[in-house]
């Protein structure tokens, strides 16, 4: 047998470690920021490793914030997977999501990092779900600073869009203020990923936040009610800084195969036709955005 090389002799086998960051300012030298790229929760602080997982939620978020981007920006940015994520209690839960995007203009790809907040069920006025995207920017983040406040008293938010949601509108109102309502045309309501997005966050507030993967979800009607006006054409109002949307859609799935995380009884309400109220809000700063979903039996059209 050949002898070992005298460099080899007494060579202690190779033991993983977790990578360490530093802490604080320098993270910011080191272009990472805690949530994104490094876990609020464990001690010593210790890099987020990227899953490129399929969680439905986590993805969900994550083209909240693509959204909330294109409709500040005019851009047309795809979803196409998030790459890793991580959470924070604080009252609510913030959820730190990269993904990756593309650009269908150029084909380019890129990295996309978005700070969603999920208030749950426990807001005022008997919302269901609030989920208030706070910051969604091409990457680096970290080297930025991040506004977590949502300025509810700004004067970019008119009153009206305040308090309890509305009621399902009434054919009287509709008819009597016809210039505060857009009713959707048919040919607008398919192949639009604003309205795709808005009638899953219904459904996912529908379903408790127990949806393991998307159902197929088919749009009857829209109709956005806003007190801004439009420039050019009525469909202008569809990207409204400040709207309420009543939704009409239909579950197209058989109830027994409904996939829920733990709420098999969920199963049995979910198949069908469904109304929701969705009221969407912006306090004015960069990718600031709040969706409020409504569906309690006051609030839905019997």
């Amino acid at each position: 047998m050949a002898e070992k090389e005298s460099s080899e002799i007494g060579r202690r086998p190779t033991i993983p470690t977790v990578q360490r960051v530093p802490r604080l300012l320098a993270l910011k030298r080191c272009g990472r920021a805690y949530g994104f790229d490094v876990d609020f929760n464990s001690h010593p602080p210790s890099l987020i490793e990227p899953e490129w997982g399929d969680d439905y939620d986590i993805g969900l978020y994550g083209r909240i914030g693509l959204q909330c981007h294109n409709l500040q920006k005019g851009t047309n940015f795809k979803y196409r997977c998030w790459e890793k994520h991580s959470m924070r209690m604080t009252g609510s839960m913030d959820f730190y999501v990269t993904l990756e995007a593309m650009d269908p203009a150029t084909g380019s790809v890129f990295s996309f990092q978005t700070l969603l907040r999920d208030q749950g069920p426990n807001t005022p006025f008997g919302v269901r779900i609030s989920l208030l995207n706070i910051v969604s920017r091409i990457t680096p983040i970290g080297k930025q600073p991040v506004d977590h406040h949502w300025d509810k008293d700004t004067p970019a938010i008119h009153d009206f869009y305040k308090g309890p949601l509305p009621k399902w509108f009434s054919d009287e109102a509709l008819a009597r203020n016809s210039n505060k309502y857009y009713v959707v045309p048919e040919s607008e309501l398919h192949d639009n990923d604003w309205l795709q997005l808005l009638v899953e966050v219904a459904f996912f507030s529908k379903a408790d936040r127990a949806l393991d993967a998307y159902l197929p979800l088919e749009l009857n009607s829209v109709v956005v009610e806003t007190l801004e006006d439009y420039t050019t054409e009525p469909r202008e109002k569809l990207k409204a800084n400040n709207a309420i949307f009543y939704l009409s859609y239909k579950c197209c799935t058989d109830p027994s195969s409904v996939a829920l995380s733990g709420y098999p009884h969920l199963s049995t309400t979910l198949a069908g036709d469904h109304l929701a109220v969705v009221r969407k809000t912006m306090d004015g700063k960069p990718e600031h955005m709040r969706l409020e979903v409504s569906l309690t039996k006051k609030q839905e059209k019997v």
